[in-house]
């Protein structure tokens, strides 16, 4: 028996999904822009509803609007019909999901929706359904086929309205200017949270975990003091300046240089040009200095003065990288 080509068949599926995006966005037109500018001045919330595969696809549309700057809420059209219609206000917009404009258990509902919501919008393949027909803005969206074989399975029709919803939420994103410090407030958990509100101050070493020695110091008592702090590194300090550092690196070229580490003092081997950074920068930018100079600590500097020390692990151990 002949073994079946799968990849073949995904790849089909892929370019016939693909080329549906893209014919979408030669429908899009005036209702999308009324669409983004009331919501964008909307007071209340986006309410998205929809039934079955069109009801999943709500669920993610309306996560990527509240994670995006966009109050939204889903709602499912049964549990509204049994009261869940009370989270509704006049305040706020609904979207209805539907890609034959025609399921029951939106229509059903909709004589409610015209009481509570401020405006009702459609997206479906038809601006001729009954939803589209009761609706206040009507988007439509036509697939050409599902990738389905048999034009029966939602697929190319979800995919349109999955992408219609990043479209919308990315337009409205940028038309508010939402930044990367609103983006962390919204998401303030695991390592995208952590990337974005983290700062060097949060995990810079300070006071007495800082390495530092004077610059007439043998290199000999130097190393103990690296050792003790364990950062591979020690500052050299004078009159509460910093004037240079001493990392594993240096040391490794003394070891090379064949340098006698009892009779030489630190000044004489001591790196005077250093990398910095302020300790209200973002732990990720840290990240990227380390990484684009291949170092692997930082010293923090404020007004002129060394206030601490960030290094590679610490940022490891925070899951910032």
């Amino acid at each position: 028996m002949k073994k079946y080509n799968y990849i073949a068949s995904a790849r089909r599926t892929l370019k016939i999904e693909s080329d549906s995006i893209k014919s979408i966005s030669n429908q899009l037109g005036k209702s999308f822009e009324d669409l983004c500018d009331k919501v964008k001045d909307c007071d209340g919330k986006f309410v998205i509803m929809g039934v079955g595969k069109s009801g999943h696809i709500a669920q993610k549309i309306s996560a990527t609007l509240s994670s995006t700057g966009t109050p939204s809420l889903f709602i499912h059209p049964t549990e509204a019909a049994h009261g869940d219609m009370g989270l509704i206000s006049q305040k706020d917009i609904v979207l209805l999901i539907s890609n034959s404009g025609e399921t029951d258990e939106v229509i059903n509902i909709l004589s409610s929706l015209k009481r509570h919501a401020k405006e009702i919008v459609s997206l479906t393949s038809n601006n001729r359904s009954s939803i589209a027909k009761s609706s206040d803005i009507k988007i439509q969206l036509k697939s050409k086929k599902e990738a389905c074989p048999l034009d029966l399975a939602p697929t190319s029709s979800t995919t349109n309205a999955l992408a219609f919803g990043d479209a919308l939420a990315i337009a409205l994103l940028e038309a508010k200017g939402f930044t990367k410090k609103d983006f962390a407030s919204s998401h303030p958990a695991g390592k995208l949270g952590k990337k974005l509100i983290t700062q060097v101050q949060d995990l810079m070493h300070v006071g007495s975990k800082v390495p530092k020695v004077n610059p007439n110091t043998f290199l000999d008592k130097a190393l103990i003091e690296v050792t003790k702090k364990n950062l591979g590194i020690t500052l050299i300090t004078e009159k509460s300046k910093i004037i240079g550092i001493f990392t594993d690196g240096d040391l490794r070229r003394c070891i090379n240089n064949k340098i006698n580490i009892q009779t030489t003092k630190i000044k004489d081997v001591m790196t005077k040009s250093f990398k910095t950074i302020s300790r209200s920068a973002l732990a990720v930018d840290a990240a990227k200095i380390m990484e684009k100079n291949k170092i692997f600590t930082l010293v923090v500097m404020e007004k002129g003065k060394y206030t601490g020390i960030i290094s590679m692990h610490d940022l490891i151990d925070a899951r910032i990288l």
